[in-house]
């Protein structure tokens, strides 16, 4: 069984990001808090919106950072800190480039390009042995496009192909705690979506 505390969604803070794709991590943790009825509510000392639920038996933090992406670091160590949670026991869902859209995957610590990810792992003394969900959002082709693509919304067609991916890695969050790491894995990334 997992021993994951905290789980966080990544994304940038006003309703003009909300539908890009660079915030497919908060739109996990959102339907995540669906599931629970429990919504999340503002914590100024955490540098987010946070909401508290029970996973099979494990009491669990949930946490939208609200500083920009490149800053998540900051309420993530803030909250880790807090309720002394360790590296081991996060969870961090975030959008990923090197994935198709319709795709979402468990990944155990590793590098990443991704900038919330990075600092996130600075925050926590370069730490890197958390876990990651990785969103897939697809790539534009070339990196001159990058960052109107992860800032862009995608199209209905993408969009539903990652709702229906996050649909699925919420139902292995559940595999997660009752089982083990392995098993959510093995469900989650035998899943595609067409887009």
């Amino acid at each position: 069984m997992a021993d994951i505390r905290l789980i966080v969604g990544l994304g940038n803070p006003g309703p003009e990001y909300d539908p890009t794709r660079h915030n497919a991590g908060e739109w996990y943790l959102n339907q995540l808090a669906d599931t629970y009825n429990t919504p999340l509510k503002p914590e100024s000392k955490f540098f987010g919106k946070t909401a508290r639920i029970t996973i099979a038996g494990q009491d669990v933090r949930l946490l939208y950072p609200t500083t920009f992406m490149n800053k998540s670091g900051q309420a993530v160590a803030a909250m880790a800190n807090f309720y002394r949670i360790e590296p081991e026991q996060i969870l961090v869902a975030f959008d990923e480039l090197d994935l198709p859209p319709g795709v979402a995957k468990f990944k155990l610590g590793g590098s990443s390009s991704q900038n919330g990810v990075r600092d996130i792992v600075s925050k926590l003394g370069n730490n890197k042995d958390f876990l990651r969900l990785r969103i897939g959002i697809g790539h534009p082709g070339h990196k001159s496009k990058v960052t109107g693509h992860v800032l862009g919304k995608p199209s209905p067609s993408e969009k539903q192909a990652m709702e229906d991916a996050i649909d699925e890695a919420v139902r292995c969050t559940d595999i997660l705690f009752k089982n083990d790491l392995k098993q959510a894995q093995n469900r989650l990334h035998a899943f595609k979506a067409e887009a």
